[in-house]
């Protein structure tokens, strides 16, 4: 069974138990700032888990696109990709337990053939010190859907993973209980660590045995959560079903809910009985033409084959939501996962200019689902021939600055220039420096990397796609007028007038905008009567959902960065109770309810040249 007839079997399955199937978030997220990229199929959903309504109603599913820029160094064993789709499901104060685990184990044993005696499951097993018990209802629901199938349903306690290792399992057990370092969700972590008024629970994960023999290195015994490769977790069932009290205790939610997750690739690998997701078909068309290319085998030479293919796989997917390569933010990492492709593709002496062959590979594989990929492969297979060409004069340069320095020992801060300004991978410089009896300071570099990653995570808080420095009350208020104020710009200076970035904070708004020239003084004038008129007028803020095929063909919707956007789209509009409108624009950040709410007079206290064509202007609420 494929890939993508799993996904879609997923899909429909969710929906014929009355779940809205919604399209996948962008690998961007839209405002917050606190992340690079959607790691997991929960993130864009996390305001909903919180409390808002969504308007799709009480039960969603979907299959989120993800990457984890953290698993670039671990690519290259059997399991660990970069990019990744995670299917999901959730209960919005909806169904609980019962629902959900019988839902999941009937699609993996019904729906896709999954041998019940090869599923293993763990459950939470409490947290005596935070009075939260252990999940005694998830093992019944569990042991309930065992013995209708005639396998085994022995219950073992396993503590943490250590434990395990020295525990190993005994014939006849299922079920494991682990602690909260394994079974517990929260945002902030085990119970201990959680603040008032944060949501949190049990969940229950479940493994598929490869029956593959146990690898001591990983642990004196084996058991589901061993990292041996014989376990593969495929899917978790997340209860939110708790509330950190004043107290330090824990309260029952009023509404509880589920949210599930579990990963395409490897529930795919389970159907075909192959522990290497590298084999499963969304994959597998990638590794066989790196094959083609390179006259080599994949058992032969498993690392640079699986960096390769999970490398241009994340790339394709990122470049066709409209993430370029950089030195900087997101496009670092496209940048990097190209350039690691380049050098593992010359290891295998595969020929220049290749690597768009490979982009080419995956699009015809999922434009079928994301149609996206299909409308922008020319632009995407264009500009990893680009960056590859780039890349390879930038070699020639780094190959000299490094010679400079091969007299001795290379320091974490030289391997980081040659690799951030000369675009000279570590690993190229710690094969080179070897050849030459040299050592490279691999710890100071990684700390070099790691100032130069949350350096470019703070640059991103700068643009618009996490332009909110949070969701307070007034950043909030700022939030709302900064899009009055795009509103009365375009009134006054034309429709040619977009966005093109914004930062805001409790204290002031900075907002960036097209237009060729400076604006006057009295135009500006104009453009904060606009939004304080708005702002008297008590308004309301409404929010509707429309595909984003209808919000970009309506005139009266203003839109910027269309192509960051799923599918569906979140228009507000600011309207009072005349009927007038005083913004009506595409946003999926969060407004306030009313213009009345924006707490003092709206002053724009500067406004300057931000770049060629674009203006800047800041402004304060006083």
């Amino acid at each position: 069974m494929s890939g993508n007839e799993i996904r879609e079997r997923f899909l429909k399955y969710m929906e014929e138990r009355n779940h809205a199937v919604i399209p996948s978030a962008a690998l961007v997220p839209e405002n917050d700032p606190t992340t690079l990229f959607t790691g997991s199929g929960m993130q864009p959903l996390v305001p909903y888990l919180m409390g808002e309504s969504h308007p799709k109603g009480t039960r969603l599913a979907d299959s989120q696109k993800c990457f984890r820029a953290e698993d670039i160094e671990e690519v290259g064993d059997n399991r660990h990709t970069t990019f990744f789709e995670m299917l999901g499901n959730w209960s919005l104060g909806d169904y609980f337990k019962e629902e959900q685990i019988s839902w999941f184990y009937s699609f993996l044993v019904d729906e896709i053939g999954l041998n019940p005696e090869n599923l293993y499951v763990t459950v939470f097993a409490g947290d005596e010190e935070n009075n939260v018990p252990q999940d005694d209802e998830a093992v019944a629901i569990w042991q309930k859907l065992f013995q209708e199938k005639g396998v085994s349903d022995g219950v073992a306690r396993m503590g943490s993973e250590e434990d395990g290792a020295k525990r190993g399992m005994r014939e006849g057990e299922r079920i494991f209980y682990y602690d909260a370092s394994k079974n517990w969700w929260s945002r902030a972590g085990k119970p201990e660590n959680m603040p008032a008024g944060e949501p949190g629970g049990p969940d229950s994960e479940v493994f598929y045995d490869f029956g593959t023999e146990h690898d001591p290195a990983f642990g004196e015994h084996c058991h589901p959560n061993c990292d041996c490769g014989r376990f593969l977790e495929i899917g978790n069932n997340v209860f939110m079903e708790y509330v950190k009290q004043e107290d330090g205790t824990f309260g029952k939610l009023p509404a509880q809910n589920v949210d599930f997750g579990g990963g395409l690739e490897r529930i795919t690998a389970a159907a075909l009985g192959e522990s290497d997701v590298f084999k499963v078909d969304l994959l597998s068309n990638v590794i066989e033409q790196i094959a083609t290319l390179s006259g080599k085998s994949y058992e032969d030479n498993l690392v640079p084959f699986r960096v390769i293919c999970d490398h241009i796989r994340g790339a394709v997917f990122m470049i066709g939501d409209g993430v370029m390569p950089s030195n900087t933010e997101q496009g670092y990492f496209v940048r990097r996962l190209l350039r690691r492709s380049v050098r593992y593709a010359d290891t295998l002496g595969i020929g220049e200019g290749k690597l768009a062959d490979l982009a080419e590979s995956v699009v015809e594989t999922y434009q079928g689902h994301y149609t996206n990929l299909g409308e922008q492969k020319d632009q995407i297979i264009e500009t990893i021939r680009t960056e590859e060409a780039q890349f390879r004069k930038t070699l020639e340069k780094g190959l000299k600055h490094f010679e400079k320095l091969a007299h001795g020992d290379i320091t974490g801060y030289e391997a980081y220039i040659l690799f951030t300004t000369y675009g000279f991978p570590v690993e190229l410089t710690e094969e080179l420096a070897v050849q030459r009896g040299h050592v490279v300071d691999m710890e100071g570099f990684k700390e070099e990397m790691k100032k130069h990653q949350e350096a470019s995570r703070a640059g991103a808080a700068e643009k618009f796609a996490g332009g909110l420095a949070d969701h307070s009350e007034k950043v909030v208020q700022y939030h709302t007028a900064t899009h009055l104020l795009l509103a009365g710009l375009r009134k006054e200076l034309g429709d040619d007038v977009h966005q093109a970035g914004s930062n805001i904070t409790g204290e002031r708004l900075r907002f960036d905008f097209t237009h060729p020239e400076k604006v006057s003084a009295e135009v500006l004038e104009k453009v904060e009567e606009y939004v304080n008129t708005a702002i008297k007028a008590g308004a309301s803020v409404s929010t509707q959902t429309m595909t984003k095929t209808d919000a970009e063909s309506d005139p009266t919707v203003e839109g910027s960065f269309w192509d960051k956007y799923p599918d569906e789209v979140k228009v507000y509009t600011v309207k009072d109770e005349a009927g007038n409108v005083y913004s009506r624009e595409l946003c999926g950040g969060p407004h306030v309810e009313n213009t009345g709410i924006i707490d003092g007079t709206f002053k724009i206290v500067k406004e300057s040249s931000s770049s060629a064509g674009v203006r800047r202007i800041k402004a304060i609420l006083e």
